[in-house]
């Protein structure tokens, strides 16, 4: 079998957090081209089954669509047995939700602080806790984790500080949990996108002067596009990364580097 066909997931069953839209939908479309049955898991029940409804039409794989707040365990634990209950096993789960808000540190309410950090760090734990219970007694698994190269920098011009410190955070818990569950055959890693051009992000009147900005400070002199995330989480959730765990891929055009 040559390396292409071992790239495949015909037969994995994936459930993608956040996958209703953006780089959740996105990275799920590459899944179910690769051949992976998908949950499509988000708050938004309805473009959830849009998007669950897409995918399995064109791809002819199996998905369904679950609603679920990732930041309730209670939701998370009911996520893990719908999606059970439907293909038997998972495979691959892919912890992507995710919010960002701009406000001042000084300005910031305890509560404004909390829901990010209930969203971004939390919900990734509740996530790949639920997943990892399950891979363990199934013998192995892989879980992709959607950190930031905002946990590497400090983002200007705009404030942010909880984001940034929830995705340092989720750095930190991929290679954690890594390394506790190596000897169970559960892999671990986590993506760090810079700035991506969603369709929410290209179409916000209040962040076209902030792109503007960061395309002038970027090397490449543009935003990232979902679609440049795919190869990465397939190539993770496949049998082609076994000895890839702990990683954290920062894919930003060498923002970073600056």
């Amino acid at each position: 079998m040559g390396i292409i066909e071992k790239m495949r997931l015909d037969g994995k069953k994936i459930f993608v957090t956040g996958g209703a839209r953006g780089i959740g939908k996105s990275v799920a479309t590459a899944f179910a081209e690769a051949g992976a049955d998908l949950a499509i898991v988000d708050l938004d029940i309805k473009e959830a089954e849009k998007t669950a409804k897409e995918l399995e039409e064109k791809h002819l794989i199996k998905a369904l669509a679950v609603q679920a707040d990732v930041t309730k365990p209670e939701d998370v634990n009911a996520m893990i047995s719908k999606v059970l209950d439907t293909f038997g096993r998972i495979d691959v789960a892919f912890c992507n939700a995710g919010i960002c808000l701009n406000v001042p540190a000084e300005e910031m309410t305890f509560e404004q602080w909390k829901k990010v950090i209930d969203v971004n760090l939390t919900g990734i734990f509740l996530t790949a806790q639920a997943a990892g219970k399950i891979m363990i007694k199934q013998g192995g698994g892989s879980i992709i984790n959607t950190a930031s190269m905002s946990g590497h920098i400090v983002n200007v011009p705009q404030p942010q500080c909880s984001y940034n410190a929830s995705k340092a955070g989720v750095i930190q818990l991929t290679k954690s949990l890594a390394v506790e569950w190596a000897e169970k055959n559960v892999r671990v890693n986590c993506i760090s996108p810079g700035y991506m051009g969603t369709e929410l992000t290209l179409n916000s009147p209040s962040l076209k002067p902030l792109i503007e900005q960061w395309n002038n400070m970027a090397p490449l002199h543009r935003m990232g596009k979902p679609e440049e995330l795919q190869s990465i989480c397939v190539y993770l959730a496949g049998d082609t990364s076994t000895f890839t765990t702990g990683a954290d891929f920062i894919i930003d055009g060498a923002f970073t580097c600056i």
